[in-house]
């Protein structure tokens, strides 16, 4: 966030700058009063009026003109930090949902939030704070017993202030992973509405809630009181002490020790001072947040992955996975463990296993969805982590067991969201054998989707996403129970598909609970508890385990042998 945020420093500077011109131009008001109670009532002159009146109005014209300057600075600087930061905290927040069980919650709506306090009240106050001790010391200097009970406020303030600070740190820390877990219970909720309807899940969903927006409220109203309380005493302090001032000066005028006019003038310095510190503990809550999503987003952006400054050439497709494990904080065993094995380009490779054993884990590994606990996966001997995942992406076709789709047409899905030609994206249907299919629909590939491919049957919505994994002909797919939504007319263009892609010299991995598939197969995989079992060709696979005499295999090629 620092590296960021010095980017900004210029805008920030200027702002301050601005601030200490404007804070001296917020003495136009007291010196003006202090000389026409002094100078102007005395000597009766309207001459001395009006050249003092003209020279106000002068000064707070400049000043209303500084502030919207610095304004528009602080509201460029929020808006520069979100540009600047914006597509790293979305790829950030991707990864973070590509890491099961992260407990972090850095989003977005932390980088709204402070461009929201840059561009806010509050952070105003902030600028005009440090100026707060130039008008004490002009207090003082025009008498030393008002500049001491000046002091004495100032000092009462920011006890307030840290008081508030104390208070109101942790409920606000509470309020945002509460109101995190409820968010996340309502977005479950929206997303499986249909389960929800069905099932009759909603009182059960809505106690989930309750409960979690209950510590909110909880956290909230705590907060609230607090902060309330501080402000109340705040804003009481501040006028006992403005009573005190002009009374102590009062008392001075009185014993003519005092003009009236530096009684006005004290007094309105006093506010003057005062009210960044009042201003920034009724914003202190907005202060608070502010600094808990910068917090968050730099541990976010810390934990970004280094980008490969060399390009690799395009692979051809050869595989390696060795010993390959993934763990999951707080699960008692590994989904993965020590799975080793190679495919050469243009060989087809079955996952088989009963469910839980690790098949779809392995497939995310392999697509470079997640990161591998340890070991490796290498694409023509390469890292896949050694690869940027827009130039990896190019060649590599993924199909996930639950097919998501984007809002749009289906041409903009199977193309994954880039402007191209048509022909790709012709080929890439044809590959899938799903353009029959598309052109039956209202408008063809221009047909319209809603989110999640809203619009689309299930088996439709498998074969778009097919084509969508072919497209731009990858040298690495993997299809994760591709045929889970398929009728036999989609099995047997799933067929022809890998059989298209083996001919092509593709890598194929496929993840499958049916035995229609095998024959496109060159090899098959065994997993058991996150173990590899079997690993060899298709035919020695099958017949050991119709045999029933399993064979643990370690990796390398595609064999059998001890």
């Amino acid at each position: 966030m620092r590296t960021y945020l010095r980017q900004c420093w210029p805008l920030f500077i200027y702002a301050g700058v601005f601030s200490l011109f404007i804070n001296l131009l917020l003495l136009t008001v007291p010196l003006y009063s202090m000389q026409v109670f002094d100078r102007v009532l005395t000597s009766r002159s309207a001459e001395t009026l009006l050249m003092l009146t003209l020279l106000a109005v002068g000064a707070l014209l400049t000043q209303l003109a500084l502030e919207i300057i610095r304004g528009r600075l602080l509201l460029e600087a929020g808006a520069t930090l979100e540009r600047l930061l914006g597509p790293r905290v979305l790829e950030g927040t991707l990864r973070q949902a590509l890491t099961p069980a992260n407990a972090s919650i850095a989003n977005l709506g932390d980088l709204a939030q402070l461009r929201g306090f840059l561009s806010g009240g509050t952070i105003t106050a902030l600028f005009d704070a440090p100026w707060a001790p130039l008008y004490l010391g002009l207090i003082g200097l025009l008498d030393p017993r008002l500049g001491g009970i000046a002091g004495v406020g100032a000092l009462t303030l920011l006890t307030l202030a840290y008081l508030n600070e104390r208070l109101t740190r942790a409920p606000l820390r509470t309020i945002h992973c509460s109101a995190h877990t409820a968010g996340s219970v309502a977005d479950a909720t929206l997303q499986n509405a249909e389960v929800v309807q069905a099932l009759g899940l909603l009182p059960a969903l809505r106690c989930r809630w309750e409960q979690a927006s209950a510590e909110v409220l909880n956290a909230w109203l705590r907060a609230s009181r607090a902060s309330g309380t501080i402000s109340g005493f705040s804003r009481c302090a501040r006028l006992l002490i403005q009573v005190a001032i002009m009374a102590v000066a009062a008392r001075l005028v009185i014993e003519q020790t005092l003009t009236s006019g530096v009684m006005l003038a004290s007094t309105l310095l006093l506010a003057r001072a005062l009210a960044p510190m009042e201003t920034a503990i009724g914003g202190w809550k907005a202060l608070v947040e502010a600094r808990a999503a910068y917090h968050r987003l730099d541990a976010l952006l810390n934990t970004q992955e280094a980008i490969a400054a060399t390009a690799l050439p395009a692979p051809t497709g050869v595989l390696v996975v060795n010993k390959l494990a993934y763990v999951i904080a707080g699960v008692d065993r590994p989904l993965l463990q020590g799975v080793t094995f190679t495919l050469e380009p243009g060989t087809a490779l079955g996952i088989l296993g009963s469910s839980g054993s690790g098949k779809s884990t392995l497939a995310r590994l392999i697509a470079g969805c997640w990161q591998p606990y340890s070991g490796e996966v290498r694409l023509d001997g390469a890292d896949l982590r050694q690869w940027p995942r827009e130039r990896l992406g190019h060649y590599v076709g993924y199909l996930p067991q639950d097919v998501q789709l984007f809002a749009g047409t289906v041409a903009e899905n199977i193309a994954r969201l880039n402007a191209t030609a048509a022909e790709p994206i012709l080929a890439a249907a044809r590959c899938a054998h799903a353009h029959d299919l598309i052109v039956h629909l209202s408008h063809g590939y221009d047909t319209r989707l809603g989110p999640g491919g809203a619009g689309l049957s299930g088996g439709q919505r498998q074969r778009v996403a097919l084509a969508r994994a072919v497209f731009g002909q990858p040298r690495l797919v993997v299809l994760d129970e591709p045929d889970a939504s398929l009728d036999a007319e989609g099995e047997e263009a799933l067929r022809a598909t890998l059989r298209a892609l083996r001919a092509a010299g593709t890598t194929v991995v496929v993840v499958s609970h049916r035995t229609t598939l095998l024959a496109e197969l060159d090899s098959l995989l065994v997993l058991k508890d996150g173990q590899s079992q079997l690993f060899g060709p298709r035919d020695a696979v099958l017949q050991r385990i119709r045999g029933g005499a399993p064979h643990v295999i370690r990796g390398g090629k595609p064999s059998l042998g001890h």
